[in-house]
């Protein structure tokens, strides 16, 4: 195979070749570059009982896989920086406007997989290795972005580097973001050295991404069904959290007659056995995965009920209809056994059309390779989501044959992960060189 890029503009015409793994000495050293840098990273933040990891943002986990990037870029002689939303990046040339940026994120979801978001990041660091190796000579610099709390399984938002970074979310209600201790985001950036001060929008950083491409493990089965190793994103579909909080009161479990009981567990349970059947109705889906019930004893009725609900649908029409149908299903349960129902949305992401042209280059630059990828939409978010409203973004997915994620079966084959370093380095070769990058504007959705 070999990476070839577009040398006059992001219109197909004259290429330039460079020899990349056309030999099996070059494809037996990406294979154990790979090997290593995955090998590091295993370890860390993994339950030994479960094989998952537990890498939540600015954990002593987080911390050590921070340490990591650093040791990489390092090693590589990049320029390292942390922005002041605590974003770490690692610089290949001199931090400029219109460069091209591509990496992911470490954390995870509690007792999540291994690759989603560490493929991406260990895969930028390989590209940049194979650029070096076929002598490629940037027109633009190249950087690699660690965002912080891509999961939000800490502090309860998604993508909290990227929205931060763009100003999708508020620095004061950012600080006041709290975890399950209640330790507030602004308290955790304090202990790892980072001012919340400075929180919010960065224009000027974020008038460095020229372009952003995104490597990410699949999550889902289209490649496996396709029978391809690599795919080109189209879409994200619109998603959003809302807190469910029933209030009822507490009681003795055994001396309290059914008819005297306002249990808020009732309702909960109503409500999540509705959202199955109102998700189906609209073709959405809707999720509760976290629970926090107070005081949680055995033999207590339950004073509080907080629940989290994730729903994704093909439009934020079918979004919006499943969320009205779930409160009121919640707020009858809630009114039939006595219990107060507050509902709060955390977080609403919008449908993502990812830059076209851009997403037509990278399709034309891998084919002009030699390797041909399908074009999938996929209902997961993803940072690259967030800066498509100001920045030109692309992703590449890498085939995940269980097409299980956020879960210790999330998996992908050592050759597809290759695969997916030869297609990052493939068009990161093509951008990197190419005359002119997508304007900078935003992207309809």
């Amino acid at each position: 195979m070999t990476i070839v890029a577009a040398s006059e503009s992001l219109d197909t015409g004259a290429v330039t070749t460079f020899p990349f793994t056309t030999s099996a000495d070059a494809s037996a050293s990406l294979r154990r570059s790979f090997n290593r840098l995955w090998s590091d990273l295993a370890p860390v933040g993994r339950d030994p009982r479960t094989g998952g990891y537990n890498r939540l943002a600015f954990t002593g986990v987080d911390l050590a896989l921070r340490e990591w990037f650093v040791g990489e870029a390092e090693a590589r002689g990049l320029q390292v920086e942390v922005d002041q939303n605590g974003n770490q990046w690692a610089w290949w040339g001199t931090p400029e406007a219109h460069s091209v940026v591509t990496g992911s994120h470490l954390d995870s979801v509690p007792g999540g997989g291994a690759f989603d978001g560490p493929l991406g990041v260990v895969s930028s660091f390989l590209a940049v290795d194979a650029l070096r190796a076929a002598g490629v000579a940037p027109r633009r610099s190249l950087a690699i972005v660690n965002f912080i709390e891509e999961e939000g399984s800490r502090f309860g938002l998604a993508c909290l580097g990227s929205r931060l970074l763009t100003g999708a979310i508020d620095a004061e209600r950012a600080r006041g973001l709290t975890d399950a201790n209640g330790c507030s985001f602004a308290d955790t950036l304090k202990a790892a050295g980072i001012s919340p001060l400075g929180l919010g929008a960065d224009p000027e950083q974020l008038a460095r991404v020229g372009v952003f491409v995104e490597l990410h493990v699949e999550q889902g089965r289209y490649l496996m069904h396709g029978g391809a190793s690599v795919g080109v994103a189209s879409s994200i579909q619109p998603h959003g959290r809302w807190h469910f909080c029933f209030c009822g009161e507490g009681n003795h479990a055994g001396t309290t007659a059914l008819a005297d009981r306002h249990d808020p567990l009732l309702p909960f349970a109503e409500v999540v056995s509705a959202a199955r059947h109102i998700a189906l109705e609209h073709g959405a889906v809707s999720t509760c995965g976290r629970v926090r019930v107070d005081p949680n004893g055995t033999n207590v009725i339950a004073t509080a009920v907080d629940a989290w609900f994730d729903t994704r649908g093909p439009t934020a029409e079918s979004v919006t209809r499943v969320m009205d149908d779930l409160t009121r299903a919640g707020t009858a349960a809630s009114d039939q056994h006595g219990v107060q129902l507050k509902v709060t949305q955390e977080s609403s992401s919008p449908p993502v059309v990812f830059n076209v042209p851009l997403r037509d280059h990278l399709v034309q630059s891998l084919q002009v390779a030699g390797i041909d990828v399908p074009i999938l939409a996929t209902a997961a978010g993803h940072d690259a989501g967030i800066l498509a409203s100001t920045v030109p973004t692309a992703m590449l997915f890498v085939r995940n044959p269980t097409g299980i994620s956020h879960s210790p079966n999330e998996f992908a084959a050592e050759s597809d992960c290759i695969d997916g370093v030869v297609a990052l380095a493939t068009v990161l070769t093509s951008l990197l060189t190419a005359r002119e990058l997508p304007a900078r504007m935003p992207v309809a959705s």
